[in-house]
């Protein structure tokens, strides 16, 4: 029987009290800004808005007024992950006893996130004659964690604090239940005409003469500050820093796209995709010091390492800049399992699941420090590392590694497979944890077809794939390192594991296989996405693979938008239920890797099109975490998943996976080999520049003439050989 208290905080992963329709992400590092369109977080906000620092949202209110009236909110444009620029005009007002008629008032507002969030205003006044306005900011700071903002509720909370006003500054104070003092330093300039207090919100008062089509500028920089971690303490500059923080965040992302592949295409909208997704990946990668960069999980909810995320996303963009992958296991490593800790669900060896740096885990409200409620990111892990030095060749990695891979397998063996029956499973200990550990680790995710929560252990499908292809890809880096004797008991293993997992999972009846076993080794046999993650791991014979893949795209399961998580026709569906009935891309983008190593080309090439259809519909052609598993109808766009993370990491990386599937690109240290391209139906031309192996790099183009696709080779620098076929 699974004994974690499944009423802990998965069951609150995604609860907010309130949902905004639509905002706005910006992001640097360990910060980020989560507003509306318009730029403004009212006072009040529950539904996440705020300027977030190390789990703890330092601004929780952000409001501008003109005389009084909010502006009204007229575009907005997102440059590069990081940049917005928001254009807004006045409402009818009164100045003088005069009324000053609606749009005849411009404001700009530039805004990005660096050391800080920086806000510049720029006013004009299009009326004929001076016009008098008061210009009034409102802001506020409620400290709260990460998780209490998405629902968790909390025994009790710290202190806030009087604020310090200054003439040009104002500090808020908080003083946590984890004894850390947080503070929200905010600066002006110009100095505002009075800076008061009043109700926990800071007021800054702007009196303004605008002489006709003048340009006016007021410039704000929010700060957080965790027991002096950072400084307020720079002089006063004539804006803030924003033009030296512009520029350094203009050439870090330009340094960053050099370093990447170049993807242009014929469709414009395509090249956007990519271009925003390039950009997304580089906001969502941050550095912990001490500890490495990895990529964030996704924003707001899961601005932090996940181990299972950071691995996926990292396999799936090995084409885009293998770099991801040496960080993100360097990372992880610094943070594997010690010891057995049933409060974090920590066993040695293990991988981390989520680590946290807010008041509620320091404060041992939360065990994530880091927790490990994950059942697969250890076998990711063995996955990546494999798969990353074969595509780069970096042999070199393989010592520093050596330890953390030897570990991994250990848990494989001792802890991760419960019973002893050869299969992974998962059971949660912990007051706090998970309940569901795969990927689907929702309080629900796992329900049988008559839509109950099995017992535990639970050995999922899918898991049991990604362990057969880590035991193969173990064995391999064993024989290339000389230990034979050890790479043969780990293909062994995998060849009982497959025989064994043949027999359990699949059900011949409907050609198709188990979810998972339960605790009793009963089948649950709920048809959901799952199985499609067994394709690419080599576990499936191919019949049964193709068996699989017909099954996955019949209509119960492909929704016109891509494939659900689950079938339509089960009890527990819910097309807008976090995992049994949505639309997952980086669910899609694994199993349709998956459908190309099983030759179905016609089946990937629709998937791949009906995610791009879908991503035209969504703000920055962005591809969310997730989106409602509606069934497509006539003109009608997918359905939005109203607390969705966007940007998100694994749906970023869902495109390039796709793409590498597609035009069957496999690197192999000094070579790339190029088997049976396939360009979608939206795509005429391709072209690939700057593909990096440890050799050098090698440029690609791919022309589709009805239904073939050519591919030639533009050019290469150093030892890299281009292999067709």
């Amino acid at each position: 029987m699974d004994i974690c208290n499944v009423t802990g905080t998965d069951e609150f992963r995604i609860a907010p009290e309130d949902v905004r329709g639509s905002v706005e992400v910006l992001k640097e590092g360990r910060m980020f800004m989560n507003s509306l369109p318009g730029g403004e977080i009212p006072g009040g906000d529950m539904g996440g808005l705020g300027f977030y620092y190390s789990d703890t949202r330092f601004l929780s209110c952000l409001e501008m007024t003109l005389n009084g009236t909010e502006p009204v909110f007229l575009s907005r444009t997102l440059r590069d992950s990081h940049f917005a620029q928001v254009e807004m005009t006045n409402k009818e007002f009164t100045s003088r006893g005069m009324k000053v008629p609606m749009q005849t008032v411009h404001i700009r507002l530039l805004r990005m996130v660096k050391d800080g969030f920086y806000q510049r205003v720029r006013i004009i006044n299009f009326n004929p004659s001076v016009l008098e306005i008061n210009l009034k900011f409102k802001l506020g700071a409620d400290f709260a964690d990460i998780f209490e903002v998405r629902g968790t509720k909390r025994p009790s909370r710290g202190t806030r604090q009087k604020p310090v006003i200054g003439r040009q500054k104002a500090v808020l104070n908080y003083l946590g239940r984890d004894k850390v003092r947080r503070s929200t330093a905010v600066r002006f300039y110009p100095a505002p005409a009075a800076i008061t207090e009043e109700d926990s919100y800071v007021y800054a008062n702007y009196n303004l003469k605008l002489v006709p089509k003048k340009k006016y500028y007021v410039y704000l920089k929010v700060t957080p500050v965790v027991d002096g971690e950072n400084t307020e303490l720079l002089p006063v500059r004539s804006d803030l820093g924003f033009t030296r923080a512009a520029q350094y965040l203009i050439d870090s992302y330009q340094s960053w796209k050099d370093q990447c592949v170049q993807i242009t295409t014929d469709n414009e909208s395509f090249n956007y995709m990519l271009w925003v997704a390039i950009t997304d990946l580089r906001a969502l990668s941050t550095t912990y010091p001490g500890a490495g960069t990895v990529i964030e999980a996704g924003i707001p909810w899961y601005a932090a390492p996940f181990g299972r995320d950071a691995l996926i996303t990292a396999w799936q963009t090995l084409l885009v800049n293998p770099a991801f992958a040496r960080e993100t296991l360097r990372f992880l490593a610094r943070y594997q399992g010690q010891a057995v800790d049933p409060w974090r669900d920590e066993q040695p060896g293990k991988i981390l699941h989520e680590l946290r740096f807010g008041e509620m885990a320091r404060a041992g409200e939360i065990p994530h420090t880091p927790y490990y409620g994950s059942v697969d990111s250890t076998l990711w892990f063995i996955i990546l590392l494999a798969e990353y030095v074969r595509w780069t060749g970096d042999t070199g990695f393989l010592p520093e590694m050596s330890g953390p891979l030897a570990k991994a397998l250990e848990w494989c063996e001792k802890y991760g497979d419960i019973d002893g029956d050869g299969y992974i499973e998962y059971l949660c200990r912990s007051e706090k944890g998970l309940a569901n550990q795969g990927w689907k680790d929702s309080w629900d995710g796992v329900v049988d077809r008559y839509g109950k929560i099995p017992s535990g252990p639970i050995a999922l499908v899918e898991v049991q794939g990604y362990y057969y292809k880590a035991l193969n890809e173990a064995a391999g880096i064993y024989e290339y390192t000389g230990d034979g004797t050890r790479a043969e008991e780990l293909r062994q293993k995998a060849g009982r594991l497959k025989n064994n997992f043949l027999r359990d999972f699949w059900l011949e009846r409907k050609g198709f296989l188990a979810y998972a076993l339960d605790g009793q080794k009963n089948v649950v046999d709920t048809v959901v996405s799952n199985p499609g993650h067994c394709l690419f791991t080599g576990i499936l014979p191919e019949q049964q693979g193709r068996r699989v893949v017909k099954r996955l795209m019949q209509p119960d399961l492909f929704s016109g938008w891509g494939i659900r998580t689950m079938s339509n026709e089960e009890v527990a569906y819910n097309p807008m239920s976090y995992h049994n009935g949505t639309v997952w891309p980086h669910d899609n983008a694994i199993i349709g890797y998956g459908i190309g190593m099983m030759g179905e080309v016609v089946f990937l090439k629709l998937l791949v099109e009906t995610l791009f259809e879908a991503a035209e519909y969504f703000d920055h052609m962005r591809l969310p975490e997730l989106f409602c598993g509606f069934t497509r109808r006539g003109k009608s766009g997918p359905v939005r998943y109203p607390i969705a993370c966007e940007p998100q990491a694994w749906a970023a990386g869902s495109i390039f996976l796709l793409l590498r599937a597609l035009l069957g690109i496999e690197c192999r240290g000094a070579e790339i080999n190029v088997r049976n391209p396939r360009l979608p139906g939206f795509l005429r031309t391709l072209r690939l520049e700057n593909i990096r192996t440890c050799c050098g790099a090698a440029a690609l183009e791919f022309t589709r003439r009805q239904e073939k696709t050519y591919c030639g080779v533009i050019g290469t620098e150093g030892n890299v050989k281009v292999i067709f076929g």
